[in-house]
Formats: C-alpha cells, sequence, structure tokens
C-alpha cells in the first residue's frame, strides 16, 4: 500500500474500502474490503462479467471467454474519498479494470473514455466538460408529491431545504464540485450543475453523485428518479453537456487569440452533427429513453445548432470568448456518463480530424426541422453497428459488445405488455 494511501486511510479513520467500477450501464459494481485485507499494490481481481450485466440484473455470460476470466482491478489514486453517511468509517475507490497482461479491458467504460482522451492528448487538445444533471425527487412509492406550477420556483426547491443541504455538505465530502441548483419545469423534477473540469474527472463526479443522490433520497424518505421520461406530460430528463477544448497552453481551441471563432469550433460541430445520430444509442441507452425526445417539449429532434437556440440539439451559449463551448442537449439522465461523454467527444473529435463544414446556425426554430435522430433503440443500434468510423474512435471491441448486451435488454423489452395494449386491445374482437 502506498504510503499516501496509507496515511490517508489512516487519518480518517478507514475500516472498509468499497472498490468500485461502472459497469456499461453505469450502475456500481464491486466489493467492499476491510483495509487490513486490501492488497499494498491495489490489485483485485473481479469477474469481467461484472461489466456485461443487464437493466434486468443479468451477467451475460455468453459474452466473455468459456472459463469466465477474472480482471485485474486497479486502483485511481486521485478517485480516494471519504463514503458520507454514519456508521462504519468507509472509503471509496474507483478502479479501472485491466487484463492479466495489463492491457485495459476495452469494454470498461472509464477506459473506453480514456481511449478518447488518449486521441485528443495526440492531438494536442484537452477537453473540458461540465455536465448538467435533471432529475425528479418523489415520495417513497415512486409518485409526484408536488403540485403543478412549480417551474423555477424557489419556494418549492426550499420545501426539501434540508436534503438539499444535506445534499451540498455530501458533494463537498466526496470534492463533487456542484454549482447551480434551480427547479425545473417537472413537478417534482432539479437541475444540478457541476463545475467545468477534466473529462475523466467529470464523469467520475457524475457517477458518484447519482448514487449520492439515490442513497440521500431513501434516507429522506424519498426517491431521486433518473429515467429520461418517468411520466407521460411531463418534461423528461437530461444530461446536457457543456464542451469546449484547451490547447496546449491552456488557451481555448475554439477562440482565436482575437476572440473570433476558430474555424475548430465550426469542424468540431460538424463532427458532432454528422456522427451524434449513430452514437445515439450511447446517449438514449434504453427504449424509454426516445420517449424524451420530442418536438416542443424542450428536448431535441435532430442535430441543429444556433446561438442561444434551446431548440436545437447543439445550443452554443452566450459567453465570452475563453468560454466558447457547445452544448449537447440529446443525452438524457439515463445514461452511462462515461460513454456519453466519449460518445460526444469522439464525434466532434472526427469533425476535427476530417475538418469538416458544420451547417449555417439556425435562428429559427429547430422543431419546424426534419427529425433526425433514432426513433427507437432498434434503430440507434443499427446506426452505431453501420458507423465504422465512430467504432474505431470508441473502440470496435468495446462497441461490439455493448451493442451485443443493449439488444439482450431490448429482446426483453420487447416481450413486454404494456398498459396501453392491455387498455385498448384486451376486449379486441
Amino acid at each position: 500500500m502506498t504510503q499516501t494511501r496509507h496515511d490517508w486511510l489512516q487519518a480518517h479513520a478507514i475500516t472498509h474500502i468499497e472498490c468500485l467500477i461502472p459497469d456499461l450501464n453505469g450502475l456500481p459494481r464491486g466489493k467492499l474490503v476491510p483495509v487490513s485485507h486490501y492488497p499494498a499494490s491495489g490489485q483485485l481481481h473481479f469477474p469481467q462479467v461484472s461489466l456485461l450485466q443487464t437493466l434486468m440484473g443479468e451477467p451475460q455470460q455468453q459474452l466473455v471467454p468459456d472459463n469466465d476470466p477474472d480482471m485485474l482491478l486497479l486502483p485511481d489514486e486521485r478517485s480516494l474519498r471519504l463514503k458520507p453517511g454514519s456508521g462504519r468509517r468507509i472509503a471509496q475507490l474507483i478502479h479501472d479494470c485491466h487484463y492479466e497482461d495489463g492491457r485495459m479491458v476495452p469494454f470498461a467504460p472509464r477506459n473506453v473514455l480514456r481511449h478518447v482522451l488518449a486521441q485528443y492528448q495526440l492531438a494536442g487538445l484537452t477537453p473540458q466538460v461540465a455536465p448538467e444533471i435533471e432529475f425528479y425527487l418523489l415520495n417513497a412509492a415512486g409518485q409526484q408529491a408536488e403540485a403543478p406550477g412549480a417551474a423555477y420556483s424557489l419556494d418549492h426547491a426550499q420545501r426539501q431545504e434540508s436534503f438539499f443541504a444535506a445534499l451540498e455538505q455530501q458533494c463537498h465530502q466526496q470534492g463533487i464540485a456542484t454549482d447551480i441548483l434551480l427547479h425545473e419545469v417537472g413537478n417534482g423534477q432539479y437541475e444540478l450543475n457541476l463545475q467545468h473540469g477534466e473529462a475523466l474527472q467529470l464523469a467520475d463526479q457524475v457517477f458518484l453523485l447519482k448514487r449520492t443522490l439515490r442513497a440521500l433520497a431513501a434516507a429522506h424518505g424519498l426517491k431521486a428518479c433518473f429515467m429520461a421520461k418517468p411520466f407521460a406530460g411531463q418534461p423528461g430528463s437530461a444530461m446536457h453537456i457543456h464542451q469546449s477544448l484547451l490547447d496546449k497552453v491552456g488557451r481555448n481551441a475554439f477562440s482565436h487569440d482575437d476572440g473570433s471563432e476558430h474555424p475548430r469550433f465550426s469542424h468540431y460541430i460538424a463532427g458532432l452533427q454528422q456522427h451524434l445520430p449513430a452514437a445515439m444509442a450511447l446517449l438514449a441507452p434504453n427504449p424509454n429513453a426516445y420517449r424524451r425526445l420530442a418536438a416542443n417539449t424542450a428536448a431535441p429532434i435532430n442535430v441543429e445548432w444556433g446561438y442561444d437556440n434551446r431548440s436545437c440539439g447543439l445550443r452554443v451559449p452566450a459567453s465570452a470568448p475563453q468560454a466558447r463551448r457547445v452544448e449537447n442537449r440529446l443525452p438524457g439522465i439515463d445514461c452511462n456518463p462515461y460513454l456519453a461523454l466519449a460518445a460526444t467527444l469522439a464525434c466532434g473529435l472526427l469533425g476535427l480530424q476530417a475538418e469538416l463544414p458544420a451547417a449555417p446556425p439556425l435562428r429559427g426554430s429547430a422543431y419546424n426541422k426534419q427529425a433526425t435522430l433514432p426513433p427507437d433503440l432498434t434503430t440507434a443500434l443499427s446506426l452505431l453497428a453501420a458507423d465504422s468510423r465512430l467504432s474505431q474512435v470508441l473502440g470496435s471491441e468495446f462497441v461490439s459488445q455493448f451493442i451485443a448486451l443493449k439488444r439482450v435488454e431490448l429482446a426483453d423489452f420487447q416481450q413486454q405488455i404494456t398498459p396501453w395494449e392491455q387498455h385498448h386491445l384486451l376486449d379486441q374482437a
């Protein structure tokens, strides 16, 4: 065990370490290890199939070798932090997944994002991102407990003051850099913004924030909901991603020294426009996610872009040149943050590499334009499989494993009978 980690664990009187990895759905997997049994090398063994579990909780053994092998978990020391809450003194430590020969497991979500970021590093660029987290805060039964008319209300948010005060404290304990909180349009819907920073660190923060929200809500007799479209007639919940690039000396690579737009900005947006439809399975990874993407609902239906235009899938907020960025409004909050960030950055990188020209910015409503996003998960998976350039940037083995996992989930979904079918078809001759 390294001296730095050993001293930190002793200083915080830690008795156990939660060794965490995100699976392909962004859900936490891992093991709880007493500090006395945590190996000095930090190396742990864990089944490869733990990464390949469906939303139904079923490990997909057919997607790993027949001998059901382990992988090596190696700690990312930068992720070491306290686990909030009372009881035992537990630390959280996110691990990376490797094969026994040292190679990164290519379908581990953190490794997918690392793979994309390494390609930016070769180009002398560093992505900066800032996710916006939308979610519903429901009663313990999963129902909306708030009357209509609370959109953007400070008073309604203050009714959950004890919850949000505890959340702020727990985020601070974990190094989750929360920024602005507001009540969103839906009844009991909130948005929490994170401060911009390096992509892998922000993905870790989203991963831990969703876990914290679930646990803290349960402790307050509530339920945190990260479904993209949980209620008919109510807004869906997104994870908008603000993204920019820094050059080798830390300047915004989307701006010239005189403040004007650099050609890279147009190329990056063009890459998003060309490849995001094929990346939608990573941004909307389950059948429900496509119910959110409807016209005139503050959710996009295409990849039009415009300045301060929220009807567009790609919005350029008003900003100073040093903060020039584009907001990807396509991802739902149900996405895996590592894969969503990897996908949007991969699309932008393809635009930079090809020096593609962006379409002209849209001044009117994007809802008057053609819907160009896949209408369902089946179509989205087919588009992802067909985009060989995107697969190359993300990693072809990852893409094939992701598609295989999602097709298992989709087959299960297609066997379900919905209330609509029972209500309207049950008594038909």
